[in-house]
Order: structure tokens, then sequence, then C-alpha cells
């Protein structure tokens, strides 16, 4: 199924790269008398950076573009989707799409500063001496000291920081935005969370028994039957009553019983609490916001969206808004391409480039 537990731990190895200044000469045929010293050139490099949240550290990389040392940088916040995600948008060993660490490599391109990390239960970061997982306030509150990390770093421009939030990282961005006191010159929302959490699977698994419907592996009267079993469970489970699988698919069984199980169970229901559309109302007018949909996403369709965007335009957003990218999964892939294939089609990195198109004329002319 598409959910994916918030839960688990992961070790991924971090490089680390020495700073290197290169100094340019003057210009031949020139006196020290007469000619301005050109800046200093500040090769592209990743730095380990650590930051502590609720009493745990974790562990991230900052991706530093090419630049001249007398410039600031604009800064990205980069947040994972659902589930055991690190910093580079994978669960090793089985699911590694790399999906935040190409959109830092996209971000680079364009002379924009980012920062990813390993969030609660992934990576260097760790389980964090919990033994379920956070609630969604935990996770704001990592992300928010990320962000705060990001502000402080010498390379980075302070007026122009952005969040950048792939799935339920879109959901997240829109939270931290409403947390830190600076705000963000931008949110890109890529294929984010915009129902609640359980209104959304509950679309997920509809659409996953239809399929099963029409390639001949259940009957109609199976499907129905499944699809009144989950609205059921979903409701016992928010009215806080036993949640009652029996009578469901085996494999849809497993899947409820480890969501509403007592590893999950509460970071699903504060999850669940949150409309994401009430939350992107409070965004401060005029912030610059990218909204994207594939058409061949199959997480968080197309046609969920509008009341998200109709929260954005009430708080008075500017900028691209929604970008519809045909053909594109919720991974940034063309559709049927391996989920494990490390690349993001060429559609979304432009999307990417028009969002960031304001701040890469500020630092790299």
């Amino acid at each position: 199924m598409h959910l994916r537990t918030p839960w688990g731990s992961r070790m991924i190895a971090v490089l680390m790269a020495a700073v290197a200044v290169i100094t340019v000469g003057l210009v031949s045929g020139t006196t020290g008398a007469s000619a301005a010293p050109q800046a200093t050139l500040v090769p592209a490099m990743d730095r380990e950076v650590h930051f502590t949240a609720d009493g745990t550290t974790a562990y991230g990389t900052l991706h530093i573009p090419a630049h001249r040392a007398d410039r600031r940088l604009a800064a990205a916040l980069l947040l994972p989707g659902s589930g055991p995600t690190d910093r580079n948008g994978d669960e090793p060993p089985g699911f590694t799409p790399h999906t935040l660490a190409l959109i830092a490599g996209v971000l680079n391109g364009d002379g924009v500063l980012s920062l990813r990390f390993d969030k609660y239960g992934t990576g260097r970061t760790g389980l964090g001496g919990r033994n379920s997982a956070p609630d969604m306030a935990a996770y704001t509150r990592q992300a928010v000291a990320a962000y705060n990390t990001l502000r402080a770093q010498p390379e980075t421009d302070p007026h122009a920081l952005l969040v950048v939030g792939h799935s339920e990282g879109g959901l997240q961005a829109l939270l931290v935005d409403r947390a830190v006191q600076l705000k963000p010159a931008g949110l890109a929302l890529i294929a984010p969370q915009d129902m609640r959490l359980l209104d959304l699977i509950r679309l997920q698994l509809a659409a996953d028994l239809n399929r099963a419907v029409a390639a001949g592996q259940l009957t109609a009267q199976q499907e129905w039957l499944n699809n009144r079993g989950v609205v059921r469970a979903i409701a016992d489970f928010r009215a806080q009553r036993p949640v009652d699988t029996s009578g469901l698919l085996p494999s849809l069984s497993s899947l409820l019983k480890g969501i509403f199980g007592p590893v999950n169970a509460d970071f699903v229901r504060s999850d669940d609490a949150l409309y994401p559309p009430s939350v992107a109302r409070s965004v401060a007018h005029g912030t610059r916001t990218l909204v994207t949909c594939g058409t061949e996403d199959t997480n968080v369709p197309c046609r969920t969206m509008p009341s998200l965007l109709s929260a954005l335009t009430a708080a008075r957003t500017t900028g691209p808004g929604l970008r519809v990218l045909p053909g594109l999964d919720h991974l940034l892939h063309l559709a049927g391409t391996p989920a494990n294939d490390p690349v993001i089609a060429p559609a979304a990195q432009q999307t990417l480039h028009a969002f960031v198109r304001p701040w890469r004329q500020a630092t790299q002319g």
C-alpha cells in the first residue's frame, strides 16, 4: 500500500567535504593600485550539520552551491514524506528513490543552498530514546530546529529562506511556516498531503481495491465489503473505540492493524487531527508558493487539491501556484519508472527552477 508508517531506524553514510577556497588573481596588465580585487570563489560542497530538538540530536547535510564569498545565498529546508524517510528521501535498503537528494541537486543548479536531515527514526538521528513514533508536533519542533539551523549558517541569506516539502513534508512545511518567527519567503509543496491523513488513506485504499476489481482479482461485492470495513475501522479509531478488522482481506487487515497499533497510533491520531487547508490559511500574505500534482499520482490525486489551493488563495500567497505535471507519479517520475530510479522528471525540474527564479537572479548575477 502507499502509506509508509513513521517509525523505523536506518543508518546511512554521510559524505564530508573539506572547504577549499580558490583565489582569483588580478587581471594581467593591471597594477595593484588600480585593479579592483575580485571576489574569492568558493566551490560547491557538502557540510555535515547537527542540531537539537527536545533533547535529541538530529543530523543532516548542508549542500552549498559554488558561489562568490561575498554573496549570501537563498536557502531551502527540504522535508521528507511519511514513514522512516531519511535525509535523502530514502527508506533503505528497499526503497531508495533519492527524492530529496535529487531536489537538492536541482536547487544547486540555481545557486540555492539546501539542508536535508534525518528525521526521528532514520539515519544517524535514530530513535532518540523513544520506543514509538513521536506525534506530529514533535516532528514539527524538529523541523523548526532545522529551519533555525539553516537560517544561522554563514552562507544563508536570512531574507531568502525557503521550505520545500514532499508529500507529508508539504503539510509539515505549512506547520513550520506557522511556527517560526521569521517567515519563509517561499513554500514549495510537492505532491503535498492535502487532506486529513485517514481520509487520504481511505481514498488510496479505495483506489487499490478498484484496481483489483478491474484486474479480476476481486469481485465487486468484495470491493464493497472491504471499503465498508475500512470506513468503519477509521470511524472507530477516530472515536477511540476498539478497531475491528475482521472480515477484511488479510493484507488490508494487517495494514490497518499497523496504522492503528501502539507503535503508530499517537502519530496517526495527531496527523489526522490536522486539516491542511486550515493550516494553509495562516501562511503570510505575499509568500511565494508552489503546489504540484502529477496526473499519475495515486497517493495524492490532483482532484483532491482544490480545498488546499483555495486556502492559499485566501491567504493571498503569490508565485507559481498550482503546477500540474502530466504523466508524473508521486515520486516525480514519469509513470512506469521503477521507484528506485534516481531521477526527477524534466517537467518537475523545470517547475522547481521556476519557483526559485527570483532568488536565482538575486544570487547568481
